[in-house]
């Protein structure tokens, strides 16, 4: 009797632990108790720690929510660190040597990184090439075009005239304004951005037909077509999600750093990649979700910060992000395949 009644409190722990949000949990659980471990002198109980890992994060997380939709998909986007970098640049010149206003510079920033990433949806859907290669592409031809754009050079206030005289412009009130912070300094305007972006992609996952439609198509493709799902114009507006908000990442981006910078970026797509995969989002498609995506975007900032606060060289930073992040993954693996074959 002994033994049923533990064999049923077992069987009931590893269905709670097979939830995708608890396991997702488990892993930031395991870097916030190593924090607290390892607080070099309190530091990391200072709310200016947890504030600073906000800011930090908010500019990779509103690329992971973008990147969300596209994996859900069973497609990968790795041009949006480029895009990023050619929608700063673009944001940079449109407000600094061009003198356009914020609104419409803004407007047209958006529309670009939300094109760009159209093309990538229309070529992977129209001609059926491997999303891999098409966003590769993508990710070489935008930032060359950064490149091309700047001149080589960071966007700044300085500004060479024709004539060869140069003269420095004011910084437009718009960088300042997002590079702020509200609530008595306590939270950033990126941060909120950042959490707009994420209640922007819960809304179209969870409270729209399109969403039905994306994870049909992560799922099974094929079937999601002979049920009359348009398959094509659903993948088009996922890869074009995933460059809007790669725009308005670029956008934050060139106002915290109050200019645009072609080489920025460098690397964001994977640290937006590891973010969705920590929270346990499926890299074969049709699974996964927006709060898991911040479970793990938490996971991967408090990481960062916890090696960062207790000295660790960046090399050494590197190594053991990529350890942790294939633990927690072969972690939700295993309890995913358990609940498969219990299934």
């Amino acid at each position: 009797m002994s033994t049923s009644h533990e064999n049923r409190a077992a069987n009931k722990a590893s269905q709670a632990l097979a939830s995708p949000l608890v396991r997702s949990l488990v892993p930031l659980a395991v870097v916030v108790l190593l924090g607290c471990l390892f607080h070099q002198e309190g530091a990391f109980f200072a709310w200016d720690t947890h504030r600073a890992m906000l800011r930090e994060i908010s500019v990779h997380g509103i690329l992971a929510c973008g990147m969300t939709v596209v994996i859900i998909t069973a497609g990968i986007d790795l041009s949006v660190g480029s895009l990023l970098a050619l929608c700063a640049v673009s944001f940079a010149l449109l407000t600094m040597p061009l003198g356009i206003g914020a609104t419409l510079a803004i407007a047209i920033t958006l529309t670009l990184g939300t094109v760009a990433g159209a093309c990538s949806g229309a070529l992977t859907a129209r001609y059926r090439i491997q999303p891999f290669i098409v966003t590769l592409a993508m990710m070489v031809f935008a930032r060359g075009l950064a490149k091309q754009l700047s001149g080589g050079k960071k966007v700044t206030t300085y500004v060479l005239d024709p004539d060869g005289t140069s003269r420095t412009l004011d910084l437009p009130a718009i960088f300042s304004a997002i590079d702020t912070k509200v609530l008595g300094d306590n939270l950033s305007i990126v941060t909120l951005v950042f959490l707009g972006c994420a209640a922007l992609t819960w809304l179209l996952l969870s409270k729209l037909r399109i969403g039905r439609y994306l994870y049909a198509v992560g799922g099974n493709a094929e079937a999601a077509r002979l049920s009359g799902v348009p398959v094509r114009w659903t993948l088009v507006l996922a890869y074009a999600f995933c460059g809007l908000t790669a725009a308005i990442a670029g956008i934050c981006q060139a106002a915290q750093e109050t200019h645009g910078d072609p080489e920025t970026g460098m690397g964001y797509e994977l640290d937006a990649i590891a973010m969705v995969v920590l929270g346990g989002t499926s890299l074969m498609g049709g699974r996964g979700g927006i709060g898991l995506t911040l479970v793990g975007a938490l996971t991967l900032g408090y990481l960062q910060k916890v090696l960062s606060l207790n000295a660790f060289s960046t090399e050494t930073r590197l190594m053991l992000t990529g350890a942790i992040i294939i633990a927690a993954v072969l972690f939700q693996r295993r309890f995913s395949l358990d609940r498969t074959e219990s299934g």
